[in-house]
């Protein structure tokens, strides 16, 4: 976003906690102003004489579960209503597909959609459902046009790809550099980080106020993507394929504190069905998504750069790399073979294709 808003001539000032984070942006001569977004003070200042406010930040995670909600609920609330002070003439929300929530089994989600994530317990999605509800409201309050979009799952090349990815990339890096065990059987759709970020800025132009937009891309389930990143990649890392029931039993193992390789509540989330349309952001907004293998192309050749020049290197072992490892093993020796016959006697897939 803020190299589209520098190329288009806007003056852009961003907000950091944290001076390092900024150097990915040097380049762009963004005006760089130190603020915590739950800092009303700092806000005011760091919107002042703006005429458009994005706010993108976020905390994407499940622990520490104040923090998340503190980040995710409160601080869009904080930033609409810094942004109405300081009299800015628009306020971009960054919200999720999660705030909307899951999907029923077989159906796509749309912005109209009743929010069904609340019986689920995921600090993560009801803390996003809480904050777009929050900025909305605020927006009406104090009389600030107030727009939120909705990204689905995003992948793609950073502005500075000499650096590591973020949160929702590393699916692909995980099963690239083999540190991937396994994978949940739920749906997704996943989108180009470029095309999100157009599309924030064609809700800053064209949105309505008070409205809320998907930008997605194309609907997928996690096995068949994965398996699509191993067909590009030419690489064949053998993935248990895990039910959507295992989020539940992960749940009862977290609360016997039984050591777990990945969060319940990420297991709970991937088991989820994610499908959404994005056909009001085209419609209203001339939002457009380009092909899903472009965008897995391009993510699987910037992690590889980032694997060729040692970037990665160093990091510990995991549990879900020493686990990959032993499936690999486990392939190898042939200790897999009987898995196709299990698999025709029980109807349901366990391996992705070897």
């Amino acid at each position: 976003m803020a190299r589209l808003l520098a190329e288009r001539g806007d003056e852009v000032r961003a907000t950091y906690r944290d001076a390092h984070r900024m150097e990915g942006l040097a380049a762009l001569g963004v005006e760089p102003v130190k603020a915590d977004i739950l800092d009303r003070g700092a806000m005011r200042r760091a919107v002042r004489r703006c005429e458009l406010v994005f706010h993108v930040a976020g905390f994407v995670g499940a622990n520490p579960v104040a923090r998340v909600w503190d980040v995710n609920a409160l601080g869009p609330r904080v930033v609409v209503e810094a942004a109405a002070a300081e009299d800015a003439g628009r306020v971009v929300v960054t919200s999720s597909v999660s705030a909307i929530g899951p999907v029923a089994p077989g159906e796509v989600g749309t912005e109209e959609d009743p929010y069904r994530g609340g019986g689920l317990g995921l600090t993560y999605v009801d803390s996003k459902h809480e904050g777009e509800v929050e900025a909305l409201a605020a927006g009406v309050r104090t009389g600030i046009e107030v727009v939120a979009v909705n990204p689905s799952y995003v992948l793609g090349v950073p502005v500075d790809a000499s650096r590591p990815g973020e949160t929702s990339t590393r699916v692909i890096g995980n099963y690239l550099r083999g540190r991937l065990p396994g994978v949940v059987d739920g749906q997704a759709n996943i989108v180009d980080v470029r095309d999100v970020a157009a599309g924030h800025l064609k809700a800053a132009d064209r949105g309505r106020p008070g409205e809320r937009y998907v930008l997605g891309g194309h609907d997928v389930g996690w096995v068949e993507l994965l398996e699509r990143v191993g067909e590009l990649a030419g690489v064949n890392h053998p993935l248990v394929i895990l039910p959507p029931e295992v989020g539940s039993l992960s749940r009862r193992a977290e609360a016997l504190r039984i050591p777990m390789a990945i969060s319940a509540e990420g297991l709970v989330l991937m088991g989820q069905n994610w499908r959404y349309s994005s056909r009001k952001a085209r419609r209203e907004l001339g939002y457009r998504a380009r092909r899903l293998d472009t965008t897995l192309r391009e993510t699987i050749h910037w992690y590889r750069g980032l694997i060729d020049s040692g970037a990665l290197a160093g990091g510990r072992h995991s549990t879900l790399s020493v686990a990959a490892s032993g499936m690999r093993l486990a392939d190898r020796l042939g200790l897999l073979a009987g898995l196709p016959a299990f698999e025709r006697h029980t109807g349901r897939r366990l391996m992705t294709r070897r």
